[in-house]
């Protein structure tokens, strides 16, 4: 699936949702491909035995979508997603792991993560975020979703999550908590609309929210929506 597909479907070019499997367990590896390769809209691209190799290889293989482990040899899952947002930034990460303390969740989300699963996840739900992913939109574990409530509260960790925004990111959401449309912040910052949605999608992801909405009240509650 290409970059400029939207939601409304996937695009008429590539059909099937690309994606690059990461895990230092060569046996979780081949069980993803297995079980991801029956599906006739996911074509697994590659795979990845540590990070450094994930970022390597994702460019030339152009995924739609990585599904990352966080402990493996080398540079670790979390300063891999980091990497690949530079490397390759067309592709949305999706955590698969066995962690989830608030010492990992905040720090992958912050490094631009989309989506964050336990590996104790149901097959279906781990195609559904797949999916989901591929669109932008982002999928949390219940558990991830109480760590990112309590990194917000904390001040400190709040902070953390406030600074991982780029500078463009933080100009489009001053602009969705002023009530302005993609059409209107694309008008307003000089940039396209589908630039717009992935800069949203990009925030909700690393707040863990879920709507526009949301978005709103948290640029609002955190003195964000004056900004700019």
């Amino acid at each position: 699936m290409r970059p400029e597909d939207d939601a409304s479907g996937v695009g008429a070019g590539r059909q099937r949702i690309r994606v690059f499997v990461c895990d230092d367990h060569d046996l979780v590896r081949r069980g993803l491909r297995s079980y991801l390769d029956t599906e006739p809209d996911i074509e697994v691209v590659g795979e990845a035995a540590s990070g450094e190799e994930a970022v390597l290889r994702a460019p030339g293989l152009a995924p739609d979508v990585v599904l990352m482990d966080l402990l493996m040899p080398g540079i670790g899952g979390v300063e891999a997603t980091r990497r690949l947002g530079g490397a390759y930034p067309a592709a949305k990460v999706v955590i698969l792991t066995s962690v989830v303390t608030d010492e990992q969740v905040v720090p992958a989300l912050e490094a631009g993560a989309l989506s964050y699963l336990l590996k104790s996840a149901a097959a279906h739900e781990v195609l559904a975020a797949i999916r989901e992913a591929a669109f932008g939109r982002s999928t949390l574990d219940p558990h991830v979703a109480a760590s990112v409530v309590r990194a917000v509260r904390e001040p400190a960790a709040r902070e953390r999550l406030t600074d991982a925004f780029t500078p463009r990111e933080r100009e489009v959401l001053v602009e969705v908590a002023r009530g302005r449309s993609n059409q209107e912040i694309a008008d307003v910052l000089g940039i396209g609309i589908k630039t717009v949605k992935t800069h949203v999608s990009s925030l909700l992801g690393k707040l863990g929210l879920y709507d526009r909405t949301q978005l709103a009240v948290y640029a609002h509650t955190h003195g964000l929506a004056e900004r700019g």
